[in-house]
Formats: structure tokens, C-alpha cells, sequence
């Protein structure tokens, strides 16, 4: 005797519906923004390179783009991707029927 399945089965027709995503357009614009101002601050940390490995200039290493202003910028870009993950989306459409309430006396 074959041994039959006890779990339920679910129907073709419910297995590919939509589940709406996490985050909404704007959020997604956002994070984008915000990896783009984090990639650039990076790269303002690029460079100092010098011809000579015998020789060290402080003036290009320690300059003021290197030094404060990339690490500013990348900071900006991880808050930027934190405001885009904490934004509330909004959601124009409703899945729920709007009731209201009304009280007769």
C-alpha cells in the first residue's frame, strides 16, 4: 500500500502571485544616490602614488581631499543609505477596502 501525503497541496494559481516589494521606487533611487556619493568618496581616497618608492611626500598623502573630505563624503554616502532604508515608502494603492464607521443614534 503507497503512503499518501498528508500536506495540502496549493493550487498552479497561487504560487506565482505578486507580493509587493519592500521598498518603493523612491527608496530605490535613493540607495542608488547614495552608493553613487560612497563610490565617490572612495575614489577621492585614490591616489599619492609616488614615482620614486625612495621618496615620500607628505603634501600628496596627507592632503586635504584625502584626509578629510573623502572620509566626509563616504560617511554621507552610509547615512544617505541609511536614510533610504529607514524611509517609510508609500504606498499609493490599497489592497484593503476603505470602511468608515458611521453611528446612528
Amino acid at each position: 500500500m503507497a503512503k499518501q501525503s498528508t500536506s495540502p497541496r496549493i493550487p498552479q494559481k497561487h504560487l506565482h502571485t505578486q507580493r509587493p516589494f519592500l521598498f518603493d521606487k523612491t527608496n530605490y533611487i535613493i540607495m542608488l544616490a547614495g552608493l553613487l556619493v560612497f563610490i565617490i568618496g572612495l575614489l577621492l581616497m585614490v591616489g599619492g602614488k609616488s614615482n620614486d618608492p625612495n621618496q615620500f611626500h607628505p603634501e600628496e598623502i596627507y592632503s586635504f581631499r584625502r584626509i578629510t573630505l573623502a572620509p566626509i563624503v563616504v560617511i554621507l554616502g552610509l547615512v544617505i543609505e541609511v536614510f533610504a532604508i529607514m524611509k517609510k515608502p508609500s504606498h499609493k494603492q490599497s489592497t484593503e477596502p476603505q470602511t468608515t464607521s458611521t453611528s446612528s443614534r
